[in-house]
Formats: C-alpha cells, structure tokens, sequence
C-alpha cells in the first residue's frame, strides 16, 4: 500500500503524537470527496477508541497543520476509530489478523467468486493465502479492491 506524499507527511507527523496518547495509527487517507479533500486519519487503542481519544488527536493534530501548513489546499480533517470492519492494508495488518475471517472484494471474479468472506491463513510477497470453504485460496494482492475484517456476530 503506497501512501500519497501528503499521507505520508500526516502519517509522520501523527505517529509520535498518537504514541504520547497511548494510541496508533491504523490508516492515513487523503483524497477529493465531491468539491472537498477530506484528511482522515483512523486510530486504534487496545480496548478500543472513545469519542475522546478522537477529540483528543483531531485538537493535537489540527494544531501541528496549521503550524506546518503541508497542505497547500482546503480540506476538512476527519479521526475516527479504525472500526470493526477495519480495511488491512499493509502487511503488518494481515500477519497480526492470520486466522480471522476477512471479507474479500475483487476487481474481477476469481473461481468464480469476487465478494466473499474467507478465513485468512498467511500473507507473504504481496499475496494472501485463504480458507474459503476448505479450499486453499492465493490471491496477489494488487488484485484486490479492498480487504476488511468481518463482523460476525
């Protein structure tokens, strides 16, 4: 997962300031949502994320933005927690959620499937390796739109 240089910058910048709350970093995004960019930076805490963990980052962060002004164009900065369903995206993601169930969007059909729920069994070299239904799967990664753990109540 490549981040854009200005995701980059934030992640940077937000990484030590999450630390001192005793808080991580899951994801940094940066992206055109109608006339506006949006900066969402989703966090994650052992025990979960409160309302004020996120006030707590949106205050502190704000704050290093507007000292730095890295970001040349309006904007609206949005924390949030990582969520249940949080998307896996760097390889740390899928090593620390081997043996979950994660839902799996393709870009086209592979074996027929292209939105399915499987259970993860390992990632190596930008490939991960499933479960679905007792048959062993390999997907590359870059064939993915997206990878997110389910929710299974």
């Amino acid at each position: 997962m490549a981040y854009s240089k200005t995701e980059q910058l934030v992640l940077t910048m937000t990484e030590p300031l999450c630390a001192s709350l005793g808080l991580s970093v899951w994801d940094v995004e940066f992206k055109k949502e109608g006339k506006t960019n949006v900066l969402r930076v989703y966090i994650d805490k052992e025990g979960g994320v409160s309302i004020d963990d996120c006030e707590a980052v949106s205050v502190a962060l704000s704050e290093k933005l507007d000292e730095r002004d890295p970001i040349p164009t309006a904007y609206s900065l949005e924390v949030s927690s990582a969520g249940l369903d949080r998307q896996l995206k760097r390889p740390s993601d899928f090593l620390r959620y081997i043996g979950h169930q994660v839902d799996v969007k393709l870009y086209g059909p592979m074996e027929g499937l292209k939105d399915f729920t499987a259970e993860l069994k390992d990632f190596k070299d930008e490939t991960i390796f499933l479960n679905y239904e007792g048959k062993a799967m390999e997907i590359p990664l870059s064939k993915t739109v997206s990878v997110r753990l389910a929710v299974i109540f």
